[in-house]
């Protein structure tokens, strides 16, 4: 979006977004509107995206760009009615598009930022650039006076150094053992006293924080478990505040490693079926950002939809012991 309003500053940028991921966007600085799109089935949701078109239609864009690439968004481009739609070549889809894009699979071992910014290249805008256009996501006040208040109710101050380890992913394929968050979290409060170490999860997830959370502090007993905190679950914008209040993040490659990159946090992401080349977070290379993952499997890439050996064995042999060394090497930068 920033390459965008650099190339064209007197444009009227929108952006439209399904409710999960609006957050992300809602309050990025180069947008004049966000049109947040809720997703209905069957004969509703045809409607509902028919009258979305009628809406873009009636706006009269000038270009409209699919950097999603799915049948929803690729309908929502076509439906536009603007003279330029910008998309990949996809079987039974291209026709919606005016310009259309390769997207070989010889591609995977690349960035995907780089893979959509090919998207951009027919607009004469200016190449992919970590430290001009890094990944954008502004702190909302509302939600950092919340976060600052549920932190205070745990005990938390400015004397302490906050971690937050995020314990979930919406793809089971990205899905660190549990066990090895509890070795993690047990460990990381052991090595400092003025830690605290905040367990985050997704909505569908909070039942193995809330086993992350106990099985760590049963391990270092009444005293040191304290250091191990059950804050709840934190919305996007929150957890976009609570990350410029932390000293490391460390995670899976999921959205909310994506949210940690919008900050300066150091970054701590573990890899099993995609690639750092491809998914590592995506800004300024003065950032701190550690990637560890299991090294060269024959598996290794995967479509992530049937696990090829059955033991997930990208994501259950790296080991605690190698995030941990990662996290230390983040803390001391």
């Amino acid at each position: 979006m920033h390459a965008l309003r650099h190339r064209f500053p007197g444009a009227h940028l929108t952006y439209i977004v399904e409710p999960a991921a609006a957050p992300i966007v809602i309050n990025n600085p180069h947008l004049d509107e966000v049109i947040v799109a809720p997703r209905a089935r069957g004969l509703r949701g045809l409607r509902d995206d028919l009258a979305l078109g009628r809406r873009l239609r009636a706006g009269r864009y000038d270009l409209a760009i699919d950097f999603h690439g799915g049948p929803r968004a690729s309908l929502l481009t076509w439906l536009s009615g603007a003279p330029v739609r910008i998309g990949y070549e996809i079987i039974g889809r291209s026709w919606m598009y005016t310009r259309r894009v390769p997207r070989p699979r010889a591609l995977r071992p690349r960035h995907s930022v780089e893979n959509q910014w090919d998207l951009l290249a027919s607009l004469d805008v200016s190449p992919p650039d970590r430290s001009m256009y890094p990944m954008e996501m502004p702190a909302d006040a509302v939600a950092r006076a919340a976060v600052g208040a549920r932190l205070a109710g745990a005990g938390v101050t400015a004397e302490h150094t906050l971690v937050v380890v995020h314990v979930s992913a919406g793809n089971p394929f990205r899905r660190w053992p549990a066990a090895h968050f509890v070795d993690l979290a047990a460990a990381l409060a052991a090595d400092d006293p003025g830690r605290r170490i905040i367990i985050t999860s997704g909505p569908s997830e909070g039942d193995a924080a809330g086993r992350v959370i106990l099985d760590a502090r049963a391990r270092l007993g009444d005293a040191a478990g304290r250091q191990v905190l059950s804050c709840g679950e934190f919305s996007l914008a929150e957890l976009r505040a609570l990350l410029d209040r932390a000293a490391l993040y460390i995670g899976g490659d999921s959205g909310p490693l994506h949210v940690a990159a919008t900050t300066r946090v150091p970054i701590v992401g573990l890899y099993g079926p995609t690639l750092p080349i491809r998914s590592a977070p995506w800004r300024d290379a003065a950032c701190v950002s550690e990637s560890v993952d299991a090294g060269e499997l024959p598996c290794r890439p995967c479509d992530q939809r049937v696990c090829a050996p059955g033991d997930f064995r990208c994501l259950t042999s790296i080991l605690p012991a190698q995030v941990l060394d990662a996290a230390r090497r983040a803390l001391r930068n």
